[in-house]
């Protein structure tokens, strides 16, 4: 299936356009959807839904974008280039989705080199899976048994908050985060964590359900969000709050401009993003350089 793209490249040289501090970023840091919360209240509520969706988290990601999100997550690692001996952070990943495909890919290089020595830089393959929510987690963990990486030492699962990681500082060669980065209370916090923990030369990513480019299209995904996600929410997970919720979450995220110029502010450089399908989902990746 053919995949919508338009890539638009942010210049640096924009940075000081956004103020470090915008208005909306308050607004959005301490919304819940569409309602206020205060700052403190958000984690929480967020977990609440995580915890809720968790067991139908991946049947719920096929129903309501239509398979879909396999080809935009296989988009996302095929742009990061993974490479063996690389060590590699998935945020918001509990459910493994990201991670497995980062690993699979590594061992595709590996199995295509025949020169000396590569099995030892295979060895250095390190893949950490940060998630906030238990839950989320333990999921992924089923999952890597089903899939055969149970016993697998390059997988490392880390309960994490993406506003404060446990890492140290320039300790990663990638970062990536799907569809996770809107539900946490300060984005700009996030991303200068991502900032941090990346190594001098080191690729961010960021798969999320963004905003739609085109007017008729954007009355048709309107209905379908609004009116269809959380129907299908509440018959297949008994859920319709937590999906109501989701919908939500995306139009109070910044559009694709607007988070690039974040990226930009954390301290990234070579700032661009693609767009998939219309602008239903974005990718958005920079280097610490």
């Amino acid at each position: 299936m053919a995949l919508q793209r338009s890539t638009c490249k942010l210049a640096n040289s924009l940075k000081f356009l956004l103020p470090r501090r915008a208005s909306y970023l308050h607004s959005h840091a301490t919304s819940f959807g569409f309602k206020e919360v205060r700052e403190e209240e958000k984690s929480k509520l967020v977990g609440n839904v995580f915890s809720s969706v968790a067991s139908n988290y991946d049947l719920m990601n096929d129903l309501m974008s239509i398979g879909l999100h396999r080809l935009w997550k296989d988009r996302l690692v095929t742009k990061l280039g993974p490479f063996p001996g690389m060590k590699h952070l998935d945020v918001a990943g509990g459910t493994g989705d990201i991670a497995f495909r980062v690993l699979e890919s590594i061992r595709s290089v590996s199995s295509r080199a025949m020169q000396d020595g590569f099995a030892e830089t295979e060895e250095q393959t390190q893949i950490y899976i940060c998630d906030i929510n238990p839950n989320m987690l333990n999921i992924g963990k089923k999952r890597a048994i089903e899939r055969g990486f149970a016993e697998d030492r390059y997988l490392h699962w880390v309960e994490g908050d993406a506003e404060a990681l446990r890492f140290e500082d320039e300790s990663m060669d990638g970062y990536t985060i799907g569809f996770g980065i809107r539900n946490v209370t300060h984005i700009e916090k996030a991303l200068a964590e991502a900032y941090r923990v990346l190594k001098r030369g080191g690729r961010f990513l960021c798969l999320e359900l963004s905003h739609v480019e085109f007017p008729v299209f954007k009355q048709l995904y309107d209905y379908y969000s609004f009116s269809v996600i959380p129907a299908v929410g509440e018959l297949v997970a008994g859920d319709r709050e937590s999906y109501q919720y989701l919908v939500e979450s995306i139009r109070r995220f910044p559009n694709q401009d607007a988070f690039g110029r974040m990226i930009v502010d954390a301290g990234f450089q070579k700032v661009e993003y693609e767009n998939l399908v219309g602008g239903v989902v974005a990718i958005h990746s920079g280097l610490k350089l």
